[in-house]
């Protein structure tokens, strides 16, 4: 019997499952919830006070931040890291690239809920939950709740980002109270019984309707054709949405067609923005890159562009990048005069995750043979094996900021701007992140290679 994980990323609203079990998840205490995964997760090769200071006493932990959920949030950094570069691997060079790895982090997550021996060895080691301290471990899933409403209850009412997660179960299957318990309380997903084993078609369709009012129609048919079977048992879905305006928007009059050249093929004309303003930014030498923050309404969440050097291809960045040199590019930003030119720019993105996520080494998730996932379903059911994974993820950015909107320029025009100012010109493939601002929590990442597509 197989176990469908579909995981959905899109820039689309969406609404949060309310909590039963405790009043507000974001003020409980752990204690408060009286549930606990099936197994609980140990380090073999870390001893119990390595982890008495984690983490680390050497780190500046953010005003306001819980130690442990800044422990998750450089987690997800370092996962970010590795698995884009996997992406990368796949795609050529004038591909565009757009994930939320906050997203893949948090389905995983549940998934890890029911799991047991190298098959949670292998969730804790991909997702870099193994680099977390023993404490922040064994309550993983409680501080991924606060982690959530520390990113998705803004009391900013300009900008939205809003996250939802649902559990689909075949409807003869009786799931474990523990495992509901802690998806609806800690995650927000409720249980929603189909039938898969008599109506795959009926089932997929229900699922991506599900998802189609979620999205105000915007993604449809998310579930492909065949995507699930009679052996369907579970589908988790994730959604994630985001817009915002920015603190310092670009007007209209300003923007002109511009060439934008792209790594391996002609260059192409696209309507590009112009502002000059303050922003944070760093240019780094020894990286041969242009770091460049700009802050959405409210400065809780910023979009982070990063511009290779003339010469530099994209490629080059991309692979050379580490959780490490991401973290000090963003830290050694400060506040200069500056010439923008950004393209004004739709791009999305949809794939399996996994084949990825098997090369990083979660293998035995996705086998019949191996996978251990005993804490979903209660009795004496065959092993549980995830058969596939889904991510799919949209961005658009224009004048007012990241929001649906359609515009054309028509000509093709020079710009002249001041001397003696910093310039940042993304006429080039260049690398783009939206981020919670205090902590750096990476919640979309991705590539321009093709703004003209």
């Amino acid at each position: 019997m197989q176990l469908l994980l579909l995981i959905l990323i899109c820039m689309c609203p969406a609404v949060a499952a309310q909590h039963r079990l405790v009043e507000d998840i974001c003020t409980a205490k752990p204690k408060d919830i009286p549930v606990n995964p099936v197994c609980i997760y140990r380090n073999p090769e870390k001893k119990p006070q390595e982890d008495a200071s984690s983490p680390s006493d050497t780190e500046t932990i953010p005003t306001s931040t819980n130690p442990r959920v800044w422990e998750l949030s450089k987690a997800n950094t370092r996962f970010a890291s590795v698995f884009y570069k996997k992406l990368t691997n796949s795609r050529n060079a004038n591909e565009n690239i757009f994930m939320s790895p906050i997203s893949i982090s948090t389905a995983f997550a549940m998934t890890k809920l029911g799991a047991c021996g190298n098959t949670l060895q292998q969730l804790m080691t991909v997702f870099k939950f193994d680099t977390i301290s023993a404490k922040t471990s064994d309550q993983i899933h409680f501080f991924f709740a606060k982690l959530n409403c520390r990113l998705y209850k803004k009391v900013n009412k300009s900008s939205e980002l809003v996250s939802a997660n649902r559990l689909f179960g075949e409807k003869s299957l009786n799931f474990n109270e523990t495992y509901q318990n802690i998806s609806e309380v800690v995650y927000g997903a409720k249980l929603w019984p189909l039938n898969f084993k008599e109506k795959p078609e009926l089932s997929r369709a229900l699922i991506n309707n599900w998802v189609a009012n979620k999205t105000e129609k915007r993604i449809m048919e998310v579930i492909p054709e065949g995507g699930i079977d009679s052996n369907t048992v579970l589908v988790l879905v994730n959604t994630i949405y985001f817009k915002g305006h920015w603190k310092s928007k670009f007007h209209l009059e300003n923007t002109k067609v511009e060439p934008f050249f792209r790594a391996t093929s002609e260059p192409c004309p696209v309507p590009t923005m112009y502002q000059e303003a303050s922003f944070r930014y760093a240019s780094i030498p020894s990286s041969r890159v242009q770091v460049l923050e700009l802050p959405y309404k409210g400065d809780d969440i910023t979009m982070v562009l990063i511009l290779p050097y003339v010469n530099t291809p994209l490629a080059e960045v991309e692979q050379a990048l580490t959780s490490e040199k991401l973290e000090s590019w963003l830290n050694s930003m400060s506040e200069v005069s500056l010439s923008v030119h950004l393209p004004r720019f739709r791009i999305e993105d949809k794939f399996s995750l996994k084949e990825k996520l098997q090369h990083m080494g979660l293998r035995d998730l996705f086998s019949p043979e191996h996978a251990s996932l005993p804490g979903i379903i209660t009795g004496s059911e065959p092993n549980l094996y995830v058969s596939e994974a889904f991510h799919k993820a949209s961005l658009e950015v224009n004048e007012e900021g990241s929001e649906a909107s359609a515009a054309t320029a028509v000509m093709i025009t020079g710009r002249s701007f001041p001397l003696n100012k910093h310039v940042f010109k993304a006429t080039r493939p260049f690398l783009v992140l939206i981020c919670e601002a205090a902590i750096n929590s990476i919640l979309f990442m991705g590539r321009v290679a093709d703004p003209c597509s």
